[in-house]
């Protein structure tokens, strides 16, 4: 792996300007509060913590997506600062050094603009001869399980189902070959068999190009078979952040805890309520085995 992390994080912290906010409070909104996080060449790390956490406006940060917000600390991408660089400098990363996959591929695409001009775009908009990019766009989108990708180049977006468009989203997040693909709940879509075909050619990037993911999910499973890291969020801050089997099988923080207890099992008993984060919290010690448990089963599950 190379000296120069392809994501580091410092301290960010990210604001509503209390002039810009449209909810009825007053004052400054701080959405991420100081969060660091660090993402080598080829490391797969995911971002977990429940819905209003962080986990989106820390990612849209990398890229700065969101010109309604306030960044202060560091990210610097592949060596780049980008929380005070120029828009120029910015583009230049976008798509090329890092791709981000968003959660509603609908509003991901262009819908007047055919599947094969969105995937190649990115390699169009770099120099690649018009051919050239379609040609690679077919395989990508042959890789990804989109059917007869060759003959469906002219297709616009609302003409595919929900799942079809996430694997077209995915194809041209990849196809430029980043350094850095950003994930946001690049699943939920997915039925289960095109579920593991996305998450194998992640591992796949990863494994054999050197890919760093970050990867934004609720599903703990995909955790456990895909991730090397975890860092889990609550309240706009990194509470843990350590090597997904040693999360799983001995979580620290209280919250983290309370996360695992709360995944149903098949095996529990029905006439036992489901605990949930806050019941955990609340008793963590008389609580904190049990999650442990069930974390081994999911490792178990998630690997061959």
């Amino acid at each position: 792996m190379t000296d120069v992390p392809v994501l580091k994080i410092t301290d960010l912290t990210v604001r509503v300007p209390a002039a810009t906010r449209t909810d009825s409070g007053r004052g400054d909104l701080t959405l991420v509060d100081r969060v660091s996080l660090t993402i080598a060449r080829g490391e797969r790390v995911a971002l977990v913590g429940e819905s209003g956490s962080g986990k989106s406006m820390t990612a849209k940060a990398v890229l700065r997506l969101d010109p309604t917000v306030e960044l202060s600390g560091s990210v610097r991408v592949a060596g780049q600062e980008v929380v005070g660089a120029p828009e120029r400098r910015l583009r230049q990363l976008r798509g090329s050094t890092v791709s981000m996959v968003f959660q509603d591929p609908m509003t991901a695409l262009n819908p007047v603009l055919t599947i094969g001009d969105q995937v190649a775009e990115p390699l169009v908009i770099r120099g690649v001869g018009r051919r050239t990019a379609r040609r690679q766009a077919v395989e990508m989108l042959d890789r990804l399980g989109v059917p007869s990708a060759a003959t469906r180049l002219g297709a616009y977006p609302h003409e595919f189902s929900g799942g079809m468009r996430q694997r077209v989203v995915m194809a041209a997040a990849l196809i430029a070959g980043p350094q850095l693909l950003i994930a946001d709940e690049p699943t939920t879509a997915l039925d289960v068999r095109v579920q593991e075909q996305v998450l194998d050619l992640l591992e796949e990037q990863s494994r054999e190009l050197g890919l760093a993911v970050l990867l934004i999910t609720h599903d703990l499973a995909i955790v456990a078979g895909l991730a090397h890291r975890v860092a889990v969020m609550r309240h706009g801050r990194i509470v843990e952040d350590r090597p997904v089997d040693d999360l799983f099988r001995s979580p620290e923080h209280p919250y983290t805890r309370g996360l695992l207890a709360s995944i149903p099992s098949v095996d529990a008993d029905p006439d036992v309520r489901l605990q949930t984060v806050e019941d955990v919290m609340r008793a963590d010690a008389a609580a904190s085995v049990a999650p442990a448990l069930l974390s081994d089963t999911l490792l178990e599950e998630a690997r061959p």
